[in-house]
């Protein structure tokens, strides 16, 4: 009979999520080209090596038991520490990380990534590049989770993270800003909370997945228009569906085109200090992408860029 370390295979757990992730055992199949009878034989013999079951399967749906919750939480961690050992020993051999994420919040400049990306990828590395956009504390939860080597705009100080490193970005003003035929446009300022309070007001949802969820800017009470990014965030509030703090470089060239309006608010205004930070590369050192990364985040003129140069659409 076979033990749980013939069983206990990346294959085999990577089947586990599927099943899990469908809720089915025919769906898993189809997403991994499979047939049921064959994900149903090798998930029994997952169950008869561990003598558990893993799934209860008294209804329609394939729900985890507690022992099954408890192996698809330890298998993704050993999928994740599978990965990072087959990208350190290829950095070892090349010098360079078998794939590079940078995880960008959405107050900064899309255009300066894109030609930092663009400056990376000309000098041909083995590493393949992957940028994800996060909001608020989404961008620093992206780098503690693993999720990401290179946290740029994080929002909240890293503190003393054991194995995480962090410099100064810079600052963020922001502005309320809305339709030039908002209503909120033609009121006396500065405007009151109890003013406010009364029209919709457009938020970014916070893009963490293990933390507590920032809110910024919001009052109790409020009507609220949620938005996956902060582009999305500025489209919204130039079409009038609403009002809210913008990032000033982000907003000006709609403001100096009339597409916006600045609007004195009683609250104070918005200042935000913004950071970027990378996990430890532990004894092997930074590999050479992220001391290409870290290189250009060191000039003065690149942090001012990714604060500043925002294109109009």
């Amino acid at each position: 009979m076979p033990t749980h370390r013939d069983v206990l295979t990346p294959d085999a757990l990577g089947l586990l999520q599927a099943v899990a992730h469908h809720g089915s055992f025919a769906a898993a199949a189809r997403e991994l080209g499979l047939v049921p009878s064959s994900v149903t034989y090798r998930i029994r013999q997952l169950e008869d090596a561990l003598d558990v079951l893993l799934f209860d399967r008294s209804s329609r749906q394939a729900k985890l038991t507690a022992a099954g919750n408890e192996l698809l939480h330890a298998s993704r961690q050993l999928l994740q520490d599978i990965d990072a050992m087959a990208n350190r020993v290829r950095r070892v051999a090349t010098g360079w990380e078998a794939e590079f994420t940078v995880a960008v919040d959405g107050v900064l400049s899309n255009c300066i990534v894109m030609e930092l990306a663009e400056a990376f990828y000309a000098l041909a590395p083995t590493t393949r590049l992957r940028l994800r956009e996060e909001t608020l504390a989404g961008t620093l939860d992206a780098l503690l989770s693993g999720r990401a080597d290179l946290a740029l705009g994080v929002v909240l100080e890293p503190g003393n993270t054991a194995g995480v490193e962090s410099r100064p970005l810079g600052d963020v003003q922001f502005v309320y800003a809305v339709a030039p035929h908002h209503p909120l446009a033609a009121l006396q300022q500065p405007i009151r909370d109890e003013v406010l309070v009364k029209h919709r007001a457009v938020a970014v949802a916070d893009s963490t997945q293990g933390g507590a969820p920032m809110t910024l800017g919001l009052l109790a009470g409020q009507d609220v228009l949620t938005v996956p990014t902060m582009r999305a965030k500025l489209d919204a509030q130039v079409r009038g569906l609403g009002g809210g703090f913008l990032p000033e470089p982000l907003a000006r060239p709609y403001l100096q085109g009339g597409r916006l309006v600045a609007c004195e608010v009683q609250r104070p205004t918005r200042t935000t200090r913004m950071s970027y930070a990378w996990r430890d590369a532990g004894r092997l050192g930074p590999g050479r992408a992220l001391q290409w990364w870290l290189a250009r985040m060191d000039s003065d003129a690149t942090r001012s860029a990714l604060l500043e140069r925002h294109e109009a659409a």
